[in-house]
């Protein structure tokens, strides 16, 4: 059965986190899988893909606790700015009467108040004849997909699984014949990930806000079709059987990302695997680097030392040319889309009993990419907590005693307070099964 979040996932400032509400393993140092389930799928299968033809269903479907999605064809006339409409004309309605509507906050969280406060709804409505209002100021020969970019958008985690990830979803069988009309537009967030809409659409955008004319399709799309976990694709339900190594290859093919595959040790002479070791500058911090790197290149790694770097273009360039990124949790490890498959990803997991959203936003998703996913969750000694809080405290004693608190309290202690010093004996051994994993993959 699929977890549900618990009642204390709130979003403050842009970024969700939330209590676990499973078994939790309090003193797990590490997580190995070797052996990620994700559907490894080569360009032309993709491209197979993308020509099925799913029989339509219902009009809209509001059946996923995440997002809202309505499809339909016939005389489609949109209207933005302060009207908000699409109409939908066409015989077949005649037996269906000309009430019927639906209205949608078109992004794909619906299910989070404080993510669609700013996102204004749509209606969708049938109709069987229009007035001198909805007569068409410009016509278009391919399908509109119409979907809001605002909500948490800014939160480079919520910019992949609230938008990126379900915008593939929806579009990429389109093969990039689909105009979009997008409600709440940032032009900074726009031009940060380009790339994607260039790939995904021949068209210029339409700025769904501010364009008062009526625009006429034969085809439309009203929300943005999305799985009902974070930053993943259930590819049992998906109409054209995507799944998230589709989407990371559709990424590297958007950036022109060279490398498919991380290097195997020993394969080439003097040709050692790198290992990105992702710092933080604010809050969960690594607070001995140097101690790190020794250790790792002692392992038999060149290492790199970053911080996510918002030229997406640049820093997934860098990504791509390692062969393992190890991290902290939080949202620069969203960067992994970039890696190669068959990479080694080992998210750190701060001291707290955050199994439930190391699962959910990375471990997940890091099975689904086809890559080889390794999880470390630091133990009391490592934890600079105990700067603040005695070991008779419930920080340490009982941490989900605290996660019952709300949201203000778990966030201000687990997630603001803490910062991470490795244990860099305690963690060598993660580096080296991680090298054992690059030496043995088998690619396929």
């Amino acid at each position: 059965m699929e977890k549900e979040t618990s009642p204390i996932c709130k979003l403050k400032d842009g970024q969700c986190e939330t209590d676990q509400d499973g078994k939790v393993e309090k003193n797990s140092s590490m997580v190995v899988d070797q052996d990620p389930k994700a559907v490894t799928t080569t360009s032309e299968e993709l491209d197979e893909k993308r020509d099925v033809k799913p029989e339509r269903k219902s009009i809209c479907d509001l059946s996923n606790t995440k997002s809202d999605i309505c499809e339909a064809d016939g005389d489609v006339r949109i209207i933005g700015k302060d009207t908000r409409m699409v109409y939908v004309g066409n015989s077949e309605f005649s037996n269906r009467g000309t009430d019927e509507s639906w209205t949608i906050k078109p992004y794909a969280r619906k299910w989070d108040k404080g993510s669609g406060a700013n996102v204004r709804e749509v209606t969708l409505k049938l109709v069987n004849s229009y007035g001198e209002d909805e007569r068409c100021d410009v016509n278009h020969d391919v399908p509109a997909l119409v979907f809001a970019i605002g909500g948490w958008t800014g939160n480079f985690f919520h910019d992949f699984a609230d938008v990126l990830v379900p915008l593939f979803e929806t579009a990429y069988h389109f093969d990039g014949e689909v105009q979009f009309l997008i409600a709440n537009i940032q032009p900074l967030w726009i031009k940060k990930y380009y790339k994607y809409f260039e790939k995904l659409s021949r068209y210029e955008i339409i700025d769904y806000d501010n364009d008062d004319g009526v625009h006429c399709f034969k085809q439309v799309t009203l929300g943005l079709r999305c799985d009902q976990g974070d930053f993943t694709i259930n590819t049992s339900k998906h109409p054209y059987g995507y799944t998230m190594a589709d989407f990371t290859k559709f990424t590297r093919s958007a950036y022109s990302l060279r490398r498919a595959h991380p290097v195997r040790p020993g394969e080439q002479t003097g040709k050692k695997p790198r290992i990105l070791i992702l710092t933080r500058k604010v809050t969960r911090k690594f607070m001995n680097v140097k101690e790190i790197v020794r250790m790792a290149k002692k392992v038999g790694y060149n290492v790199v030392v970053t911080e996510a770097d918002a030229n997406i273009t640049k820093f997934s360039q860098v990504v791509n040319s390692c062969d393992v990124m190890m991290g902290v949790h939080g949202a620069g490890l969203t960067n992994i889309v970039f890696l190669p498959t068959y990479s080694v990803v080992i998210q750190v997991v701060p001291w707290g009993n955050l199994d439930w959203i190391a699962g959910n936003y990375y471990r997940d998703p890091s099975k689904q990419m086809k890559l080889n996913y390794m999880e470390y969750s630091i133990n009391e000694e490592e934890t600079t907590l105990s700067e603040f809080y005695p070991r008779d405290h419930a920080v340490f004693k009982d941490p989900m005693s605290l996660h019952h608190q709300g949201w203000d309290t778990f966030s201000r202690i687990f997630l603001v307070q803490q910062n991470v010093k490795l244990d860099v004996r305690r963690f060598r051994p993660v580096l080296e099964q991680a090298f054992r994993i690059l030496r043995e993959q088998q690619y396929g």
